[in-house]
């Protein structure tokens, strides 16, 4: 259905003339108060045009105009007013309120028509526009989601491969991710972190948590596949995968052609999520404030996954003990900070345990419920 030109006016001879003017090329919808006008002005088809009378008795056409023009719903017709010949006044007056054009009286039949063709092509071409700025807009979204799919699938393929030669559980990453997200989500929610997490940041150091070991691909097969505990020369080299991860993502990401944000807090995580709050980590010994937030946020994590999953050299502790090991690292291993948003998001631990569990994980559900009631 086409999209009518409406004709304002309390003259019926006026809506008249203009009617039979312009009904050869254009539907036609009349309103003879400002209040039909409002009304007919916002049902489907909405005119393309309003031709609008300024001198009405109750509702002039300046209050009309005014409330056109500030109605988000109508905003975007265009009105041509429509004035008498001495009324240059109310023409710069209504031209002022957002008036697109202006017609005087007594009706000039050629220029009413070039006029009205004038801007209802203009309307049209503004309305073709604005749809195609929301295709266009639609499609850098959807290929912006497939860029952004694509590069979460290489994070994780990069990952595997650390994995794949690594002893550690299936869901590990998957784990690791869920628990550093849920400890930067709590403490986005105390005002010291508040400008440091915004969502922008919590999904960039999410998306960098599963190349926490990516340096691990350096580490010898006999060493990173021994069966038992490493020999202190064994341990040496296997502490290098810290600096060997961080040392890869920056040469990876010297290749870019642009920058992209995540690769500092995947370095960052990759280096430094072994230091220890009180300095006796590695590899750069850092303590405190000095280890970088989302590399104190991996470490908890990873430390408290690696607690609750069976490996070669050790069985699977129980969720509660983990808890209790945890929690006494407060101040020597671990952000006091960070511990605390571990404490009273414990529960969700649990979850994301028990959601991404595999056969050498153990279930937390029933211990996670209990513990958590218990003091800290």
């Amino acid at each position: 259905m086409r999209a009518p030109v409406l004709i304002v006016d309390d003259q019926p001879e006026n809506i008249t003339v203009l009617g039979d003017l312009l009904s050869a090329e254009f539907p036609v919808r009349t309103a003879t108060s400002g209040a039909r006008a409002l009304e007919l002005a916002r049902i489907e088809p909405q005119p393309e045009l309003v031709l609008l009378d300024l001198m009405m008795p109750g509702m002039d056409g300046f209050e009309v105009l005014r409330r056109l023009t500030r109605d988000p719903a109508t905003r975007d017709i265009p009105v041509i007013i429509v004035t008498a010949m001495e009324a240059v006044a109310a023409e710069e007056r209504g031209l002022a309120l957002g008036a697109v054009d202006y017609i005087v009286k007594p009706f000039k039949a050629p220029l009413v028509l070039a006029r009205v063709r004038a801007q209802v092509e203009l309307k049209r071409a503004r309305d073709r526009l604005a749809a195609q700025n929301d295709w266009l807009e639609a499609e850098v979204e959807r290929r912006l989601q497939d860029n952004l799919r694509i590069q979460n699938v290489a994070i994780l393929a990069l990952a595997r491969l650390a994995e794949v030669r690594d002893n550690e559980t299936g869901n590990h990453l998957r784990r690791t991710q869920a628990y550093v997200r849920i400890l930067a989500e709590h403490l986005a929610r105390q005002p010291r972190y508040a400008a440091r997490l915004d969502s922008q940041t919590i999904d960039l150091i999410a998306k960098s948590a599963p190349l926490h070991d990516i340096g691990k691909v350096g580490i010898p097969d006999h060493i990173l596949l021994k069966p038992g505990r490493l020999t202190g020369d064994e341990w040496l080299v296997m502490k290098t995968h810290a600096a060997l991860g961080a040392e890869a993502l920056e040469r990876a990401e010297a290749d870019l052609a642009y920058p992209m944000a995540f690769f500092n807090f995947a370095k960052q995580i990759a280096r430094h999520h072994h230091e220890r709050w009180d300095g006796s980590g590695y590899p750069d010994g850092l303590a405190g404030e000095a280890i970088p937030l989302a590399a104190r946020l991996m470490a908890l994590a990873d430390v408290f996954d690696a607690l609750i999953s069976r490996r070669t050299y050790k069985e699977a502790f129980p969720v509660a003990r983990a808890r209790e090991l945890i929690l006494a690292e407060r101040g020597r291993h671990f952000d006091p900070q960070v511990v605390d948003a571990f404490a009273a998001e414990f529960e969700a631990f649990c979850a994301i345990a028990a959601r991404y569990s595999d056969d050498e994980a153990q279930p937390a559900d029933a211990a996670c419920v209990v513990t958590a009631g218990g003091s800290a």
